[in-house]
């Protein structure tokens, strides 16, 4: 008889605990698990993110005026060079050669000047004296105008030889390094229409700047003065900083894209940030400190339907009946155009969700501000540091191996819009 009684018990447990389960599983398949992020009090930037490259500030390419073959060349990259210091020469003996027949030909017109001159003297007595025709004495007179112009072409061709015998040495015209050397020594060059690169020297590397190019979308936010913060691949870890110098009004077209080039003073520390290295630059916008920011999924989470026949149903209740109240006064304030944040900067309005005391899903109307692409400034009297409010919705299965697996929110990525990295202001 006892032990008909403990089979009965056991059996009546058994029972019981698979009807918990049976309810427990079919109210976790109708009820939704929520996905929960906390309001937080902190700074906030906001940035535009572009690429640009860095090069020195002055710049000179050095050049040739002549032609001939690379007879000597004395420096090299990264050489420190003077202004006037001698790079290179170029071959001169055609340039030599020029001058000396140059000179011969000034020599030739001078003796012919004075034959000239001889002939017209001479010409001019016999003519007073009538025994020479008036004609003769004017032949004479020519003659001796167009030997004294021959002389002076000839100088100045004199003088043309000699500059070009200069201009085979090729000197800095300006202190600074060699960024580039484009000859080699035997090399032949040609001054042609546009003479060719040789050297490159940058001036001075201590101060350099980027031309970043920025979306056209985005210039309207860029102003001289304004702070930069910039990155290299090739130094992980360390963050730069600038301003904007000028913000140039010539528009870049790449396939349909309108973009403006940014120019960004910066420091070189150390030298070293080296010419041609790219930048990823974050412009600073706008900023805000001490402010209550949310995820961004939080602002884009949007009720279910079901979701949605609870919240129309609390509304009704003593609890949400204040939520309802400050929606609506949102609401006749968004009607009433953009408000301010407490830093001047424009704000729209957001709605965001969270359980009530009761654990009930409730609405928070709220004024939203800065956004840096990840979280975003919100204001309103129904919001406080530490609030959870709701980031997403899941399947009990789905939560279960999302839990498992790694954090609830990796699947909350930005959706819409470009995002704007963090700054490192």
């Amino acid at each position: 008889m006892k032990n008909k009684s403990l089979i009965a018990a056991i059996t009546l447990v058994l029972i019981t605990v698979a009807v918990t389960l049976f309810y427990r599983v079919a109210q976790a398949r109708e009820t939704p698990a929520f996905r929960f992020v906390t309001v937080e009090k902190g700074d906030l930037q906001s940035t535009v993110s572009a690429t640009g490259a860095l090069n020195a500030v002055t710049s000179v390419s050095v050049g040739t005026q002549v032609s001939g073959q690379v007879s000597e060349l004395l420096v090299d990259f990264n050489d420190h060079v003077k202004k006037g210091q001698l790079l290179a020469r170029i071959d001169p003996t055609l340039a030599q050669q020029a001058v000396v027949d140059a000179q011969a030909n000034v020599e030739r017109n001078q003796a012919q000047l004075l034959q000239a001159q001889r002939d017209y003297a001479r010409n001019r007595t016999l003519t007073d004296d009538g025994l020479v025709a008036r004609s003769e004495y004017e032949v004479s007179q020519a003659s001796l105008g167009v030997a004294a112009a021959n002389v002076k072409s000839a100088k100045v061709a004199l003088d043309r030889a000699r500059q070009n015998l200069t201009y085979t040495n090729i000197t800095a015209p300006i202190d600074g390094v060699v960024v580039e050397r484009n000859v080699a020594l035997g090399q032949t060059v040609a001054a042609s229409l546009s003479a060719p690169q040789l050297f490159l020297i940058a001036n001075d590397l201590s101060h350099m700047q980027i031309l970043a190019q920025v979306d056209e979308s985005d210039i309207a936010s860029i102003r001289e003065g304004q702070p930069v913060a910039f990155t290299v691949q090739a130094l992980p870890g360390q963050t730069f900083k600038g301003e904007v110098k000028q913000v140039r009004l010539q528009s870049v077209t790449v396939e349909n894209v309108v973009s403006y080039t940014v120019v960004a003073q910066v420091d070189n520390p150390g030298n070293k940030l080296l010419p041609g290295m790219t930048a990823r630059v974050d412009f600073l916008v706008k900023s805000a400190t001490g402010v209550l920011k949310v995820s961004n999924a939080a602002l884009r989470f949007r009720p279910s339907a079901d979701l949605q026949v609870q919240l129309t149903a609390n509304a009704a209740t003593a609890t949400t009946s204040t939520s309802a109240t400050s929606t609506s006064t949102a609401s006749s304030r968004r009607g009433n155009g953009t408000a301010r944040t407490k830093n001047g900067a424009p704000s729209s309005f957001g709605t965001l969700y969270f359980l009530d005391a009761n654990g009930k899903p409730a609405t928070a109307r709220v004024r939203t501000g800065i956004n840096d692409g990840s979280s975003t400034q919100v204001m309103g009297k129904s919001v406080t540091e530490g609030m959870k409010v709701i980031a997403g919705t899941a399947d009990v299965k789905t939560a279960a191996t999302t839990t498992t697996a790694g954090s609830p929110f990796q699947s909350n990525q930005q959706q819409g819009g470009r995002p704007r990295s963090g700054s490192g202001f």
